[in-house]
């Protein structure tokens, strides 16, 4: 079967077009609203408590129909008609309700396509960065051209511009070939059997504590940046740069996996984190330091997801790859993510924000110790 490749690229690349309007600026929005930061976190960890349970639901219904990519394509709807009630009111209230039932669409969709993609690829997994890359290139021109027009024109801005990148993603998941699932020999296998094994354990609780990591930079680093005097522009290229370095690392995967192995590449990720979020945390007056710790994100992000993508495909296949990727996302960006963003809006009000991201480095060094402890020595990965 043909590769689609371009219908692909051009889901991620919409995909991420939103996250790269909406994790960088939202919390600025929330802000101008006057919210506390305690309020903030709350709102934006609504997406990583959403990523807890809906990822795992509707991988398992995508699974049980063997219908992906129609799945993908009411998320993508559900996801625009929920994003609507923003224009609604600006209530702390009602934002709370429209952002909930956003993300319990929106979170799923991810997995999804990252199943499709697979499933696509087959035996061709070196192939997977140069797709996946159309996605951060997509969230750089968001973040760079917004973060320009930000300091130009009001932060409503934002509204309309998320709004535009969820109709992309509506209009370019009608595109979307479904992908042949083939049979595998651990299709009558149940999921808990699967889970339990010690390599599963140890990669899902290594991804627990990297998204934990990562709580505080999606909650709280544009406002951290803007509060030392950074511009609204700087941030986004900022943010920008990070995803450059990203894209590079998606590109050299398939050499780094063959010398290094997924393992090696995941456990050196987990100790990048650490090193990173101290630096952002204590030398923000340091515009180079900032910038060096931007290009970690090749480390923190970009060889850690695809390594850990690669590693759950490995052990989910056939009839539990939706299932699989869905439990990624759930694990990790969802009660990671929600943990790391909730300790962040505490810590953030106690203790500062040099000390908040001190704790997220701190995650990610537990990551990578627990995962030396828990991982089988001989695990061939």
């Amino acid at each position: 079967m043909q590769l689609p490749y371009w219908r692909l690229s051009a889901f991620y690349f919409a995909y991420f077009a939103f996250v790269g309007s909406f994790s960088p600026y939202w919390s600025l929005y929330l802000k101008s609203l006057a919210f506390a930061p305690f309020q903030i976190a709350v709102l934006m960890a609504l997406f990583q408590v959403a990523r807890i349970f809906a990822p795992s639901l509707w991988g398992w219904l995508a699974d049980h129909l063997g219908r992906r990519v129609a799945i993908i394509q009411w998320l993508s709807a559900l996801s625009l008609l929920s994003y609507v009630g923003v224009f609604v009111s600006t209530s702390y209230a009602w934002l709370f309700a429209v952002m909930l039932l956003l993300s319990f669409f929106w979170s799923a969709s991810l997995p999804l396509i990252e199943t499709v993609t697979l499933g696509h690829l087959g035996d061709r997994f070196d192939k997977y960065g140069h797709i996946r890359m159309w996605g951060s290139i997509g969230f750089i021109v968001a973040v760079i051209g917004l973060g320009y027009l930000l300091d130009i024109y009001n932060i409503r801005l934002l509204l309309w511009a998320v709004l535009g990148m969820m109709v992309a993603v509506l209009v370019f998941s009608r595109n979307i070939p479904e992908p042949i699932i083939e049979p595998h020999h651990t299709d009558d296998r149940s999921i808990w059997a699967i889970m339990r094994q010690r390599e599963v354990l140890a990669l899902l609780a290594a991804c627990f504590m990297m998204a934990a990591a990562h709580g505080v930079y999606y909650t709280f680093y544009s406002i951290y940046l803007v509060d030392h005097g950074y511009s609204k522009a700087n941030v986004g290229l900022l943010w920008a740069l990070g995803v450059i370095a990203e894209i590079l690392i998606f590109l050299w995967m398939p050499k780094l996996t063959k010398r290094f192995g997924l393992k090696n590449i995941l456990l050196v990720s987990l100790f990048i984190a650490f090193v990173r979020f101290n630096l952002i945390g204590w030398a923000v007056d340091w515009w180079w330091i900032v910038l060096f710790a931007q290009v970690l994100h090749a480390a923190t992000f970009g060889s850690y997801h695809a390594a850990a993508v690669a590693m759950t495909h490995q052990h989910f296949k056939g009839r539990h790859q939706s299932k699989g990727q869905g439990l990624y996302t759930s694990v990790s960006y969802g009660m990671g993510g929600t943990f790391g963003g909730l300790v962040s809006g505490y810590a953030w009000e106690a203790l500062g924000s040099s000390w908040t991201f001190t704790i997220s480095g701190i995650f990610g060094l537990l990551g990578c110790l627990f995962f030396i402890w828990v991982m089988p020595k001989k695990a061939k990965l």
